[in-house]
């Protein structure tokens, strides 16, 4: 099955010129983030909804690959499957554009939800922020449940769950969630069946493109800890912290805390409360979770923060999915035939819900919960999410308003 490639397929005619493009991709994923409540899964629903049943921008078979490879990678899947759906109806522009028009309402809520934090200090002590803080606990707790289910459903990616979990929580640190993944990705790897019959045919497009994409993206990975180390650039440092994690989420959004937590919060770079009530704050817009990176970034303690921190944040978190997700492209169909690659990414997805489950205890239980009250809460928030449906933002707007009402 492969990929289409140029835009309408046959279907909706596309617009003549290359700008009027990028417009109509800029004002579709607009709508989009204007509106796509839900978080990842739910936003690939709206893509689909949107780009195969009503514009007829892809097929349905085109969307599946689209999203299988972007479920594959590292990163946000539903902003690299946005990312995706630009290149191949408006090139690369179109590319941006998708991520501008999908990110920006959800990064401009949370920034102003920063600068309110900042303007008015006091309203970080009151029981607005501890009441966000029992909406995350709600939420990662409903998506460890799910995640589990659906990436750990038997015996031995459970057993690499619990492990991961384990080793993450004796040895807290950046470096361990990194190592555990590896470790998880390896022994898939080593553990996969060799490939069944012959692999579907290539796609040739754009493969010298997406090679040099792919280079760069390792180039960067390994290169900005080495310069930040040696110049002792505090910009550096941070776009270095920020592409790391862009780089190592597997398993969606919601992976964002645990290791972010490890670059921000243990370092001392960022407030703990301050960090989980934007962790709290970020289920309440609409759009990618990844969006969260902008709030932090722009209140860290020290410069570069403020509006040039969330820049930073924004461009470094996301980096690592254009590059990948632009490069992987061209490579997507030999690489899907490998049962090696598909075992590497069980294991992966199964440590993953690991490092959420530690990521519950620590920081999220352990900070949320000082009290009978805040565990009925909590635990009413969940019934909430997972018997009654009712939406994250729905929660995370009701328990900021109990908590301030108690």
């Amino acid at each position: 099955m492969r990929f289409a490639w140029h835009a309408n397929h046959g279907h909706r005619p596309v617009p003549a010129s290359p700008t009027a493009r990028v417009i109509e991709v800029f004002l579709a994923f607009l709508a989009l983030g204007l509106t796509s409540f839900g978080g990842p899964v739910a936003h690939l629903g709206y893509f689909r909804q949107a780009f195969v049943v009503r514009r007829k921008w892809l097929t349905e078979a085109a969307y599946a690959d689209l999203v299988a490879l972007c479920q594959f990678l590292p990163g946000p899947a539903s902003s690299q499957v946005g990312i995706a759906i630009g290149q191949m109806r408006a090139g690369y522009a179109g590319a941006l554009a998708a991520w501008l028009a999908f990110t920006m309402p959800s990064v401009i809520l949370l920034l102003a939800f920063a600068y309110g934090l900042s303007a008015f200090p006091w309203a970080a002590d009151a029981g607005v922020l501890h009441g966000l803080k029992v909406a995350a606990l709600a939420v990662v707790a409903q998506a460890v449940w799910s995640m589990g289910r659906s990436l750990a459903p038997d015996a031995q990616r459970q057993t690499i769950a619990l492990l991961a979990a384990i080793v993450t929580l004796l040895v807290p640190t950046s470096l361990t969630q990194v190592a555990v993944l590896a470790g998880a990705i390896a022994w898939g790897a080593l553990g996969g069946k060799a490939a069944d019959g012959a692999p579907e045919p290539e796609t040739g497009t754009g493969r010298r493109t997406g090679a040099v994409l792919l280079v760069l993206f390792f180039a960067l990975l390994a290169g900005l800890p080495l310069l930040a180390g040696l110049t002792g650039n505090a910009a550096l440092d941070i776009l270095d912290r920020f592409y790391r994690t862009g780089s190592l989420v597997f398993g969606g959004g919601h992976v964002v805390l645990p290791l972010l937590q490890g670059e921000l919060v243990d370092p001392g770079l960022i407030d703990s409360s301050l960090f989980l009530a934007g962790y709290g704050a970020a289920q309440a817009v609409p759009g990618p979770l990844f969006s969260f990176a902008a709030y932090a970034g722009a209140l860290l303690d020290n410069p570069p923060n403020g509006l040039a921190g969330a820049a930073l944040a924004l461009a470094g978190i996301y980096l690592p999915s254009f590059l990948l997700v632009l490069g992987a492209l061209p490579f997507w169909h030999r690489l899907r035939t490998l049962p090696r690659m598909r075992a590497a990414l069980e294991t992966a997805n199964a440590a993953v819900v690991g490092l959420l489950l530690a990521a519950l205890y620590d920081p999220v239980f352990t900070s949320a919960v000082t009290g009978p009250l805040d565990f009925a809460l909590a635990l009413a928030a969940f019934g909430a999410l997972t018997l009654g449906r009712v939406p994250p933002w729905l929660l995370v707007v009701g328990a900021a308003a109990t908590y301030w009402l108690l």
